[in-house]
């Protein structure tokens, strides 16, 4: 008997979480983080198009009665897709159910979960493009006629029961919107690309934690947090939280430009947004492999780091900021990362990033 991937434990402690405050949560991280997520399609923040283009289909569904398209939203980690799936539910006044893609590894675990709905119920389905191919394929049928066939027994002697489900939105995330299929893609009625935020809207997004967390912060302060956010909101109130921590032990509690900037350099944050990680990278790639090309996997080894936590963590925002270039022949830095270290780079190294296209 395969585990029930659809925890209802899980989804009550989830929505608990969330009706807290966020003096109610402080001191629990999971809480806290809950707590600061918008909770109306007005309180979000930044992602304007994505905002005007989902706040159309849920009101056209309100005016109609009737459960909204399927949904696919997709981006990098840490932007609000989570978020944006509670705010569906949240607007639409029905349960929100959660799960993810790798849970699901039988298509007995999603029969059990889609026969658990009420009608108007949103189902979130996190990394949907991990679900096994069985799950998926019986997803097919769910989201375009709502009903799934249970095969009981094996063999010539099977039998396929239909089993009908009353209509649910289905809202799929993913980070690598690749690698759904495309018989599973254009199921979604409609498809939401996050992008990264601007700096001016992490700035309100800081100001506004900062807020909910009775943080006194100056704009300079707030300023400097987020230029080194990333371009992530998850980031942001996650450094919000530390430099917090250092202001209150050693400093007077207030977030000033000078406070921002000596908590972010002790929690090896630099001015870019830059980790330890990051700087590990391209400081190997510049200093011991000359600027490369190199392997990933050699790159990986030589920052003590497993090659995934390289290719998914380190890479995307290095490639993204220009200091990273991925060719045939391997990683290559670019001359804004040797100059980002200070460093010269070698006579005729910008050839390499010349006529070579990326992998």
């Amino acid at each position: 008997m395969h585990e029930d991937p659809y925890d209802e434990y899980a989804a009550a402690e989830e929505s608990h979480l969330r009706s807290l405050t966020v003096a109610e949560a402080d001191g629990d991280e999971r809480a806290v983080e809950a707590a600061l997520r918008p909770r109306t399609l007005d309180e979000v923040v930044g992602q304007q198009r994505v905002r005007d283009q989902l706040g159309l289909v849920l009101e056209a569904a309100r005016m109609r009665e009737r459960a909204p398209d399927h949904v696919l939203l997709s981006g990098p980690p840490g932007l609000g897709k989570t978020t944006l799936a509670m705010i569906i539910a949240h607007e639409m006044s029905v349960p929100l159910r959660l799960t993810s893609g790798p849970a699901i590894t039988h298509a007995g675990d999603l029969a059990a979960i889609l026969s658990g709905l009420n009608e108007g119920d949103v189902l979130f389905i996190d990394e949907i493009h991990r679900m096994s191919r069985p799950a998926e394929e019986m997803l097919y049928m769910a989201m375009e006629d709502f009903r799934v066939d249970v095969v009981i027994g094996k063999g010539p002697g099977a039998t396929a029961i239909p089993l009908e489900i009353p209509p649910f939105t289905l809202v799929g995330a993913t980070t690598r919107a690749g690698l759904l299929p495309g018989p599973l893609r254009d199921r979604f009625g409609f498809t939401a690309q996050l992008e990264f935020y601007e700096p001016r809207d992490l700035d309100t997004i800081v100001h506004r934690s900062a807020g909910l967390l009775g943080v006194d912060l100056t704009s300079e302060g707030s300023a400097e947090i987020a230029s080194r956010s990333r371009g992530t909101p998850r980031i942001a109130n996650r450094l919000l939280r530390r430099v917090r921590d250092f202001a209150q032990v050693r400093a007077d509690g207030v977030v000033t430009l000078e406070v921002a900037e000596a908590a972010l350099d002790l929690y090896e944050v630099d001015a870019l947004g830059l980790d330890r990680l990051d700087r590990g990278v391209i400081d190997v790639l510049c200093r011991r492999f000359g600027g490369g090309p190199v392997g990933v996997s050699t790159l990986a080894v030589a920052v003590g780091e497993e090659r995934e936590t390289v290719e998914e963590v380190a890479e995307p925002f290095l490639v993204r900021i220009g200091f990273l270039a991925r060719t045939p022949r391997g990683r290559v830095a670019t001359p804004a990362a040797w100059s980002h270290l200070g460093l010269a780079p070698p006579a005729g190294g910008e050839e390499t990033l010349f006529g070579v296209e990326p992998d």
